[in-house]
């Protein structure tokens, strides 16, 4: 029987991965390198931060600047404070699910969590319950954030169900113990990496009736 429910945040509850890929576009082409963010939303989709810069700076033979990522980040709080949206469905969703204790569990920095939620009107259903990698230091595919965030909402990891769009947050989910539901609206993901998959997040309630 489920009795929390962990959401990721980029991609799952704010259409976010987009925008933050588009800074990266951007701030690349500083470096001379052209990477376009819908290439990198589909190959780097909740992979940490730090290790896509890694990746970058050796594909392109570069060395990014000691305060890129502060850059980057900045210009990530301007695009969400100017496009940043919930992902279709996400309100009604959490007015479905109000009975059930929930919070969120992302890779990125608190404030980038809390100000995404903010911009969308999503913070007063998660009240304090909010959980970063960045705290925890542990990133997907390593469990312990999800782990972390069980504890700490007072449940046990068979007790929880997570709801991710990306492969890594899926594969965390399963190595702590957790059920998982893949959040799959643009169709991109093998349909082998999730039992349970949902295109719409108003299937959601639906598929936790059936756990």
């Amino acid at each position: 029987m489920i009795k929390c429910i962990i959401f990721d945040c980029d991609g799952t509850l704010v259409d976010s991965e987009f925008l933050c890929n588009l800074a990266l576009e951007i701030k690349l082409k500083d470096y001379g390198v052209k990477a376009y963010a819908t290439e990198l939303v589909d190959r780097f989709r909740g992979v940490k931060l730090t290790a896509i810069l890694k990746a970058m700076e050796t594909e392109h033979h570069i060395v990014l600047a000691e305060n890129f990522e502060a850059s980057y980040r900045s210009l990530v709080n301007e695009l969400f404070e100017a496009r940043l949206k919930a992902c279709e469905g996400v309100h009604d969703m959490l007015d479905e699910l109000v009975d059930y204790p929930k919070c969120v569990a992302s890779s990125g920095p608190l404030n980038k969590i809390n100000k995404a939620l903010s911009i969308t009107d999503l913070s007063d259903y998660f009240n304090d319950n909010i959980y970063s990698a960045h705290e925890v230091k542990s990133w997907k595919p390593d469990p312990g954030l999800f782990l972390h965030a069980a504890k700490a909402m007072g449940f046990t990891p068979d007790e929880c169900l997570v709801v991710e769009d990306s492969e890594v947050g899926i594969t965390a989910a399963k190595s702590a113990g957790m059920k998982a539901i893949l959040y799959d609206p643009h169709k991109i993901h093998d349909p082998e990496l999730s039992q349970d998959v949902i295109y719409h997040m108003n299937e959601l309630k639906q598929v936790i009736k059936s756990f």
